[in-house]
């Protein structure tokens, strides 16, 4: 006897068709039956070994999250609700070019400085990996959630040619080609880029080509976060399309949105960039999360120069005084690189986590409230941040525009993806919302998207980007990675004020046919896995 039967859902399918009612039958982790209307029609009923009444309730397949910053969450906390009560059963780690492997000793204690912001030192953390496929080893012995992996160019770079802004020589770049293509085969699913981040914002557009060809030989998909977000948004979203096209290279566009006073309103710009190079065959997705404010670390806003050499060479020119007046000049009236060419405001600011507990009474106000109660100008008490925290300290940026994530979300080559840091004493609430936001806010509320076309943005969508053919689509021999919601309940409980908080309306979510929330809660089940690239 086969064994599950999900009886009575209201099937959302993943493929953007009108829903129907259907018991759904699992075994051996794989969905083995789907019989429609069974008891309108008066046929024999599919028995299990337990049976689950889901009337009222619709049934989807798993949520994948395509952006998401959980490379250490995964490995440090095994209860992962942050993402498993989502109805998230596959998060895509290696973003924005930085994160853990391929790493040597060298590189490794420098990215675990850079990303500190990002996922915390690492100091709880067994790192027994060196290579792509060491690491996805590791996710073998069991995770919350399943995880595939980006090889992150930033890294690549990081320990090939350092973090200095030069140029790589013909051997280095043959080096970055063999660690990509290496990664690719242990099982990356491409290659990520933070082009706004160093060290991986000093390659050319020659390099990050090359690499994007080796990806292209092997299947993959590269996902940039581009070169700006702000005053040259709309030419870096041009750059990065023209760069996939030379390579012959899928491209998926990171947290693809317009942000800053600069692109208010200009979403139309970016999908008509984007829609005439689909019309000329180009192969591009795109995900953004359901919120205007971003996220990443104080530290990132700084000029590129001033990072150049790494994490302790940054930290010795911030306590110079001369270089770090040079700074401030190039944040506040020049435009730094690192926060998109836009003069930084400082009211837009907020610390949402810091690395020293002495630093607490920092963390939810923006940096120029901090500034007027210490009596200091904000780029002191910024200064006073990024040294004392050592560049461990993560911020929010109250920069986006409501119109524009709206009309973003709409288009058909959209994926959902959290960007979720969940570092920090207040975190983005996107780590702990995305998903039933989108489904209750956006779809319930506000009616932006249907169900059936929302579920599948979440689902299908992504599951054809990552190559995934079993997955993403509720149909007999397809994984039994499912999410039961209640389409009129189901809402993010995460605010700006309480970030941590769960979502409502996700009573099961199931992970290779295994319950990993039941009832509600969660279990102690770790069916989570390595979901690895298959190279052509």
């Amino acid at each position: 006897m086969e064994d599950l039967v999900i009886r009575d859902a209201d099937v959302v399918d993943g493929s953007g068709e009108p829903s129907y009612r259907a018991d759904v039958v699992v075994d051996a982790g794989r969905i083995v039956a789907i019989v429609k209307e069974a008891a309108a029609a008066g046929c024999q009923r599919p028995r299990a070994m337990r049976e689950l009444d889901a009337e009222g309730l619709a049934l989807s397949p798993g949520f994948v999250d395509m952006h998401a910053h959980s490379d250490l969450a995964l490995l440090r906390d095994p209860d992962h609700s942050a993402k498993a009560a989502q109805g998230v059963t596959l998060e895509v780690l290696g973003q924005d070019g930085l994160s853990y492997a391929p790493v040597d000793d060298r590189t490794l204690a420098e990215v675990r400085r850079a990303i500190a912001g990002w996922n915390g030192l690492g100091d709880d953390i067994d790192f027994d990996w060196r290579s792509v496929g060491e690491y996805l080893d590791r996710l073998d012995r069991g995770i919350a959630v399943n995880a595939a992996y980006l090889v992150p160019q930033g890294t690549v770079r990081a320990l090939v040619v350092g973090w200095e802004d030069r140029a790589a020589t013909p051997a280095e770049l043959d080096r970055m080609r063999r660690l990509v293509a290496e990664g690719l085969e242990q099982g990356a699913v491409g290659l990520s880029s933070g082009l706004t981040y160093t060290p991986g914002m000093y390659a050319p557009d020659a390099e990050l080509t090359e690499l994007c060809r080796v990806v292209a030989e092997h299947g993959g998909y590269y996902c940039p976060h581009h070169r700006s977000y702000g005053a040259g948004a709309l030419d870096a979203y041009a750059e990065m399309v023209a760069l996939a096209r030379e390579a012959g290279c899928p491209l998926h566009l990171a947290h693809a949105t317009m942000n800053f006073g600069v692109n208010e309103g200009r979403a139309p710009e970016l999908l008509s960039l984007l829609d005439e190079a689909l019309a000329a065959g180009a192969d591009i997705t795109l995900d953004t999360y359901p919120y205007t404010p971003g996220s990443t670390t104080l530290a990132a806003i700084l000029p590129s120069w001033s990072n150049e050499g790494g994490p302790a060479a940054a930290l010795a020119r911030l306590a110079d005084d001369d270089t770090s007046e040079r700074v401030r000049h190039h944040l506040e009236a020049v435009g730094s690189d690192g926060c998109h060419g836009v003069p930084v405001e400082w009211d837009t600011i907020e610390i949402s986590g810091v690395a020293d507990p002495a630093l607490a009474e920092f963390t939810g106000r923006t940096v120029a409230e901090s500034a007027r109660l210490r009596g200091e100008t904000p780029w002191a008490t910024a200064r006073h941040l990024l040294l004392t925290d050592r560049l461990a300290t993560s911020i929010l940026q109250h920069v986006g525009h409501e119109e524009n994530v709206r009309t973003i979300m709409r288009h058909p080559v959209h994926t959902g993806g959290s960007d979720g840091i969940l570092h920090g004493t207040k975190p983005h609430p996107r780590a702990y919302g995305t998903f039933p936001h989108y489904l209750g806010h956006y779809v319930r509320e506000l009616g932006i998207l249907s169900l059936e076309e929302c579920v599948a943005h979440l689902t299908s969508r992504p599951a054809a980007r990552l190559r995934l053919p079993d997955r993403g689509l509720i149909r007999e021999g397809h994984r039994a990675d499912l999410v039961l919601f209640d389409p009129d309940t189901v809402a993010a409980g995460a605010t700006f004020e309480n970030p941590r908080t769960l979502p409502t309306g996700i009573p099961h979510v199931l992970i290779d046919g295994r319950f990993v929330i039941e009832d509600g809660r969660r279990t102690e089940v770790l069916a989570g896995r390595s979901v690895r690239g298959t190279p052509l």
